[in-house]
C-alpha cells in the first residue's frame, strides 16, 4: 500500500500547525487534520523570542501589555513593569487560525474533521477519520502520525503504551467586551468598590486561594476584549463562580460577555514522546506546558518544530530512534526551567500564607529583573551569579517566614 501522505499531523493549534508548516517546507507531503470549531482558554501570552522565532506578525498581536500587576491574598499588590520590552497579546480564534493558514500556504493539505483511531496497512499507520457524526469514516494511509490532539490525546493514550497521563490543571475563561473609559489605575488594591479595575497594558495575576486553591486567576487584555480565567487541579473546586466573583471583584461583571470556554492544561511532559515505531506527540499532547505560569504558547510552538525535525529525520533515514530526538531537544532546552517552575509552584502555590510572601518576594528587583529575562527570551540568566545568590537566600527566608511579612 502506498501511503497517501508523508506525515499526517492530529491537531491543528500551534504546536500541529507549526510541525505541518516546516515538514511542508522541507517537501514532504503533509495533511493537517483539524476538527474545527474549537478555542483553547487561554490568556494568550506570547513573549518576544516566540515573535522572532515563528515569525509571527504584527497585526495578530491585538495588545500590548508592558506590565504585570501581582495581586496577594490581602489584596496588597506588586506591579512588575516589562522595561524596554512587550508581551505579546493574541486571540487564540484568529492566531491559531493563520497558524493553520500559512501550513496550507507552505504545502500542506487541510482536512477538517474528527480523529477516530489509527490502524494498520501494510505496515503504515492509517489515519481514520470522521468529518461529521453520522458520516462515513475516511481512511488515510500515511508513513507517519504527529499527534498534536490537546492535553487528552486520544494519539497519546491509544499509541504510547504504557505512558500514564499527566496530572492537569482545568482552565475556564470568559471573554468579555473590554470596558472603556475605566479608572484605568487598577484599583490600587486588587479590586473592590473602586470601580472597573483594569488596564489595557497590563496582565493582572490573582494569587488568591478564594479564586484557585491551587493556581491562579487573571485578566488579560486583549484590546477590545479580555480574558478573565482561573485554573485550578482540585476537583469541584467551581470555576465558573471564580471567575463571576473575580469579575465582580474588578468591577468587569457589567461587561458583556462574548464567549466561554474551558479546558484542560497539562503542567509536566509526558515520559515518552513516541511509540518507538512512527507515532509522535507534541504540544499539550505531550504535557510542555510550563508548571507555575501555565505558558504554552511558545512551548507549544517549539515543541511542534522538534517534532518536524524528528520526523523529518525518521522520514530520511527510517530509524524510528530519530523519534526520540524530539523529546531530548525540548528537555535539553526548556527541561530546567521547567524544573525550577513546578518547585515554585508546589511550594509557593500550596497555601494563602505562602501566596501572600511569594508576592512580596515579586517585589524584589532582582527577581523581577531576571523573571523577565527568563520569560521574555526563554532562558535563565547565568552571568549574574550574585543576583541568584541573592534570589535563593530571600526565597529561602521567605519560604521559612523568615522575612517581615
Amino acid at each position: 500500500m502506498t501511503p497517501d501522505f508523508d506525515c499526517v499531523v492530529i491537531g491543528g493549534g500551534p504546536a500541529g500547525a507549526i510541525a505541518a508548516t516546516d515538514l511542508a517546507q522541507s517537501g514532504r507531503r503533509v495533511l493537517l487534520l483539524d476538527r474545527g470549531g474549537r478555542i483553547k482558554p487561554c490568556g494568550g501570552a506570547i513573549p518576544p523570542r516566540a515573535i522572532a522565532d515563528f515569525a509571527i506578525p504584527e497585526h495578530l498581536l491585538v495588545a500590548r501589555a508592558t506590565s504585570a500587576r501581582m495581586v496577594a491574598p490581602s489584596a496588597k499588590v506588586v506591579d512588575m513593569p516589562v522595561g524596554d520590552g512587550f508581551v505579546g497579546l493574541v486571540d487564540r480564534a484568529d492566531f491559531d487560525e493563520w497558524l493553520r493558514a500559512r501550513a496550507a500556504i507552505a504545502g500542506a493539505e487541510r482536512l477538517t474533521g474528527r480523529f477516530v483511531r489509527i490502524e494498520r496497512d501494510a505496515g503504515h499507520p492509517v489515519v481514520v477519520v470522521r468529518a461529521t457524526r453520522g458520516e462515513a469514516e475516511q481512511r488515510i494511509a500515511t508513513r507517519c502520525v504527529i499527534g498534536a490532539d490537546g492535553a487528552r490525546s486520544e494519539v497519546a493514550r491509544t499509541q504510547l503504551v504504557g505512558v500514564p497521563p499527566v496530572p492537569c490543571v482545568f482552565a475556564y475563561h470568559e471573554i468579555i467586551a473590554a470596558p472603556r473609559g475605566g479608572d484605568g489605575d487598577g484599583g490600587g488594591d486588587g479590586g473592590g468598590d473602586r470601580g472597573i479595575d483594569f488596564d489595557p497594558a497590563r496582565c493582572d495575576v490573582f494569587y488568591q486561594g478564594k479564586h484557585s486553591p491551587d493556581f491562579y486567576a487573571w485578566v488579560f487584555p486583549h484590546g477590545d476584549t479580555a480574558s478573565i480565567g482561573v485554573g485550578s487541579a482540585r476537583k469541584g473546586f467551581g470555576l465558573r463562580a471564580s471567575v463571576a466573583a473575580l469579575r465582580a471583584q474588578t468591577g468587569l461583571d457589567a461587561c458583556e460577555t462574548l464567549r466561554c470556554e474551558g479546558a484542560p492544561i497539562p503542567l509536566k511532559p509526558l515520559k515518552r514522546w513516541d511509540n518507538g515505531r512512527d507515532v509522535l506527540v507534541a504540544g499539550d499532547a505531550a504535557g510542555v506546558v510550563a508548571p507555575a505560569s501555565g505558558e504554552g504558547i511558545y512551548y507549544a510552538m517549539a515543541g511542534g518544530r522538534y517534532a518536524a525535525e524528528a520526523i523529518e529525520a525518521y522520514l530520511a533515514t527510517g530509524k524510528a530512534a530519530a523519534l526520540r530526538q524530539a523529546r531530548k531537544r525540548f528537555l535539553r532546552a526548556h527541561g530546567r526551567v521547567f524544573w525550577i517552575l513546578g518547585i515554585l509552584q508546589y511550594f509557593w502555590y500550596a497555601n494563602d500564607k505562602r501566596r501572600e510572601r511569594f508576592v512580596k518576594m515579586c517585589a524584589d528587583p532582582d527577581v523581577q529583573r531576571l523573571t523577565w529575562d527568563a520569560y521574555m527570551h526563554k532562558r535563565l540568566v547565568r552571568a549574574e551569579p550574585a543576583a541568584h545568590l541573592r534570589i535563593f537566600l530571600k526565597d529561602m527566608r521567605h519560604l521559612l517566614g523568615l522575612a517581615p511579612a
